[in-house]
């Protein structure tokens, strides 16, 4: 399966206006300047790795826009995924309520460029992963039909889901830049809800994948080296 380029532009724009709706609308202004450097920063990477994708592996592409929701998709995943999904976007209407309408926090200049540089930092982790996982489904399932195998090459000789640490500083970052201190707590609680899946999603490769648990005793540490 292959995706046509009107059914990822259309993708994009979608996600596009919904984050521009869940970060504005709570702020209740359209001036909020770390706002749209953050949109611009996040949808300029969204953009250029999925036209990365469609030029340099179209499969993964198909599968990342179609993988959720198949029938050998874990049913423990599609609850999980609708939940933090749900979580996610309350974390983003959080952060426009406390940052730009109520003021709540007060976060430095300094820090909201840390932000943005942890921000750039995690993207450039997203990237490395992708590059080197074809098989880098946003669902947790076997795909028997591409005859996956095990990744062990690139940031996964270091920790076994490098797309989940890059999530850490996704989550910091983001909250950093946006301004809100109450973000940096509910990006914490959705790197808890990340290092829970990684748990269950391991469980399942280790027992249906072959060679995975080769692999784990190999690279010894899901997220950060020595630390977990």
């Amino acid at each position: 399966m292959r995706v046509k380029l009107g059914q990822l532009v259309v993708n994009l724009v979608v996600m596009m206006v919904v984050f521009i709706i869940a970060l504005f609308l709570p702020a209740g202004t359209l001036a909020w300047t770390a706002g749209w450097i953050y949109l611009l920063l996040m949808f300029g990477f969204s953009i250029a790795i999925s036209f990365w994708l469609m030029r340099f592996n179209p499969d993964l592409l198909a599968e990342r826009l179609t993988g959720i929701g198949r029938p050998d998709q874990k049913t423990w995943d599609k609850f999980f995924l609708a939940f933090i999904g749900i979580a996610f976007f309350a974390w983003v209407i959080v952060m426009g309520l406390d940052a730009v309408r109520f003021r709540w926090s007060q976060v430095p200049r300094w820090l909201q460029v840390m932000g943005a540089i942890l921000l750039l930092g995690s993207f450039y982790i997203f990237y490395l992963t992708f590059r080197e996982n074809s098989y880098l489904s946003p669902a947790v399932r076997i795909q028997t039909e591409r005859a996956q195998k095990v990744v062990s090459t690139g940031p996964y000789r270091y920790v076994r889901h490098p797309m989940y640490a890059g999530f850490i500083p996704f989550a910091f970052g983001t909250a950093l830049l946006l301004g809100s201190w109450f973000g940096l707590f509910g990006g914490l609680l959705l790197i808890v809800m990340v290092a829970w899946r990684a748990v269950q999603e391991e469980r399942v490769l280790r027992e249906e994948l072959e060679g995975y648990s080769s692999y784990m005793t190999r690279v010894k540490y899901r997220f950060i080296p020595y630390l977990w």
